[in-house]
């Protein structure tokens, strides 16, 4: 093996360790979420989204890139969301085609309730991720770019 193949097999255990670490994570927040507010990962993900953009939208196309889903996955979510009355769709007022995606009150209010069971699992998945050997170094790397 060549130096150049060496560089590639580095980077891609660096992959395979970031995919165990974000696996391991998601899988306690996912039975963490669904225990205390009857939320996905992904539907978490899209309630915090809105909520951190000004007046509580975005369009349809940024959340796919948000939540890392297809155009269509995207749709059934906010359908599933909206229908639980979490979220709702206004047209764009400058733009007909464009729809927004709005966080509804009671969205705002599930997240809220949501958002301490999210932050301690993840606090805590990140905690016994670092007495594993393979994963200490990449969640020390996670530590310091908070401090960026």
């Amino acid at each position: 093996m060549g130096i150049k193949d060496d560089a590639v097999e580095v980077r891609a255990q660096g992959w395979r360790t970031l995919a165990a670490l974000h696996g391991s994570i998601e899988a306690e927040l996912e039975k963490a979420l669904q225990s205390s507010s009857d939320l996905s990962v992904v539907e978490y993900t899209v309630l915090d989204a809105l909520s951190r953009q000004d007046g509580w939208h975005m369009r349809m196309q940024q959340l796919a890139r948000a939540t890392a889903l297809s155009s269509s996955a995207t749709t059934r979510l906010v359908n599933r969301l909206e229908d639980r009355g979490l979220l709702t769709r206004i047209l764009c007022a400058d733009d007909r085609r464009g729809i927004y995606t709005e966080l509804t009150a009671a969205g705002q209010k599930l997240l809220e309730a949501a958002k301490p069971v999210h932050d301690e699992t993840l606090a805590s998945a990140l905690d016994a991720a670092e007495s594993v050997p393979e994963l200490e170094p990449l969640v020390r790397a996670l530590g310091a770019l908070q401090k960026v």
